[in-house]
């Protein structure tokens, strides 16, 4: 708490923040919750993508992350190129202004440090970069909580990168292979800590264990085209991945099976319709999630879940049911080995339904077992992100940090 004669701490969030991504706005409602639990002083906005959604959603005010609102569209006009360039020029000075009236500004989460999925050097690792950039110019304390990383090819894009982790205060990775990746790309990683994904930090409802006859299958789908490198493949790459998934569904609804489809993305859309449209079933139906929580009920209601996108994955194995993954990049597997299901990965650029409904047959005769495994693992993640929420108050609340030890001292 502060007297009146001391300023509230000034703390900013940052990132692509409302703008659609379920998994980005999870991790920005943990930090949040932190924040009101242990420092209900601090006066909190956001630099983000989706200014009105957060605003509206989490009553904090929000300031467009770009100034060209066209920003993530395919510039092909002479003008719309022109006024991408010179909405660089202008971000630089809007976040530095936005940067310079912070005492302390958060990155919650994300993979901020990767481009396992098509990325543009002077996209949002330029907007980070800045934000580093000028935080350490401004004396403004910045962390990179429990974030994913990547090595990354692209010299352009991988020089941003490294250069917005070496400025940053505070960094902590949601897994060991992004602590990895970035001491491969050249960053001073001896105090980094690994810690998981911010979103076991949510409240969530436990999973029905299922009763009776086999029950509904929660099929969580992406529009996924590969990553960075798979550019001139993505198409093919998606093809490949729709039909598989296709043919897995079709399979389950032949064995009677009521299936589920879930995204994390605005932009997954096309691929549930896809779906609905070849099977044709009213087997198959599809949820409406706004958030982390929603998903969390459809797949605690599912006997089994198999999904593509990494929050899709997390709100499964958090609420303890079965869950298979169709794994796209290093930070899925690593995400399955680390709650016990290592065994339950299969490649989403080469989705074999034969292949993948023999694993999903093997998760169903484990499930009983399985479910007992995930439950001993979430508790160790909800211990693990205390102990992160306690080295961020000691890293960037020096104050609140030395008022705890004198309080437990005396």
């Amino acid at each position: 708490m502060t007297s009146g004669d001391e300023t509230p701490v000034r703390v900013g969030v940052f990132g692509l923040l409302g703008s659609g991504n379920l998994g980005n706005d999870g991790s920005l409602e943990a930090v949040l919750g932190y924040l009101r639990a242990e420092h209900p002083e601090a006066v909190v906005d956001a630099l983000c993508g989706g200014p009105e959604v957060v605003a509206t959603r989490y009553r904090i005010p929000a300031t467009r992350l770009h100034w060209y609102r066209g920003e993530y569209r395919t510039a092909s006009r002479a003008g719309a190129v022109a006024a991408k360039g010179l909405g660089k020029l202008v971000d630089a000075f809007r976040t530095a202004a936005w940067v310079r009236r912070h005492d302390v500004v958060i990155v919650p989460g994300m993979g901020v440090l990767e481009a396992t999925l098509p990325l543009r050097p002077w996209g949002f690792p330029y907007s980070l970069f800045l934000l580093c950039a000028t935080g350490r110019l401004f004396g403004t304390r910045v962390a990179l909580v429990s974030v994913g990383a990547a090595e990354i090819g692209n010299r352009p894009t991988r020089a941003l990168v490294r250069w917005s982790a070496r400025l940053a205060t505070y960094r902590s990775y949601r897994d060991s292979q992004s602590r990895d990746a970035m001491r491969a790309m050249g960053v001073d990683t001896a105090r980094d800590e690994v810690y998981p994904d911010l979103a076991f930090a949510l409240p969530t409802l436990p999973a029905s264990a299922p009763s009776g006859p086999p029950g509904p299958v929660c099929v969580g789908v992406m529009a996924f085209h590969g990553g960075n490198d798979d550019r001139a493949r993505a198409e093919e790459i998606h093809r490949r991945y729709l039909d598989g998934t296709t043919r897995f569904v079709r399979a389950l609804v032949e064995d009677g099976r009521p299936v589920r489809l879930l995204t994390g993305d605005e932009c997954d859309g096309p691929v549930v319709a896809a779906i609905l449209d070849a099977v044709d079933s009213p087997l198959v139906t599809a949820a409406e999630a706004a958030s982390l929580a929603d998903l969390m009920k459809e797949v605690a209601a599912a006997d089994t879940v198999v999904a593509t996108r990494y929050h899709n994955l997390i709100c499964a194995l958090k609420v303890g049911t079965p869950t298979l993954a169709l794994s796209y990049a290093a930070k899925s597997d690593a995400l399955m080995a680390q709650m016990g299901l290592g065994a339950y990965c299969h490649p989403a650029r080469e989705v074999d339904a034969d292949r993948l409904l023999e694993q999903f047959r093997a998760l169903e005769r484990r499930s009983a077992e399985l479910r007992r495994t995930l439950t001993e693992r979430n508790l160790v993640a909800v211990r693990q992100l205390e102990h992160q929420f306690t080295a961020l108050t000691a890293a960037l609340f020096p104050a609140t940090a030395n008022a705890n030890a004198r309080q437990e001292a005396s």
